[in-house]
């Protein structure tokens, strides 16, 4: 069981929001698409749904949704936001027992803020994915733009530093791809698409 809050790491600060609009506007219709041609059954397990935006995209794609939820307070919102045909479940990944395996897990925004995240991802892939089944898996990327300005600016040290702000809204680590990738593999997963 982790000591960690994971209610308090989901609110928003003084000085940084958790979630943007551009997150919800932009980015995760961006992510579907991208996904999109990936997609074959109706069946996915969302690993981190928080107040189930990107889960309301997930139901124009699939018929069967589960998600586990961390935060306390982040599931029973998207418990309230989400139809009945999504199953909610409110748990760590390290401690939920999942009766069967999915033909699709996604994974938006959450490995950054996993303690071990070679360990669950390892969860993942012997317990939770299918044998035919497909991982997507999105993290901030360490050498976006934004992050070589702000090195450049001297806002932080290097391209995968763990901001405070970052660090107090959960985060634990700030992946390039060949780190991201490096993790997968040490996990046992197949990378089969990488962009970003």
């Amino acid at each position: 069981m982790s000591s960690r809050n994971l209610d308090q790491e989901g609110e928003d600060t003084v000085d940084h929001n958790y979630a943007y609009n551009f997150d919800f506007d932009v980015m995760h219709g961006y992510m579907v698409r991208s996904f999109k041609p990936f997609f074959r059954g109706d069946d996915v397990l969302e690993l981190g749904c928080f107040k189930g935006d990107f889960t309301l995209r997930l139901l124009e794609q699939f018929q069967t949704i589960t998600c586990v939820e961390g935060s306390g307070d982040a599931a029973s919102i998207a418990r309230h936001r989400l139809p009945d045909r999504v199953e909610l479940i409110h748990s760590t990944f390290e401690d939920v027992q999942l009766p069967r395996r999915y033909d699709h897990i996604v994974l938006t925004h959450v490995l950054e803020h996993i303690d071990d995240p070679v360990g669950i991802l390892k969860r993942i892939n012997d317990e939770w994915l299918s044998d035919s089944g497909r991982l997507f898996l999105v993290c901030p990327n360490a050498n976006a733009p934004s992050r070589q300005i702000a090195v450049k600016m001297g806002l932080i040290t290097h391209n995968a530093a763990v901001t405070p702000a970052e660090e107090e809204h959960g985060h634990r680590i700030t992946y390039t791809l060949d780190t991201l990738e490096r993790d997968a593999k040490e996990a046992g997963l197949k990378v089969v698409h990488r962009s970003g």
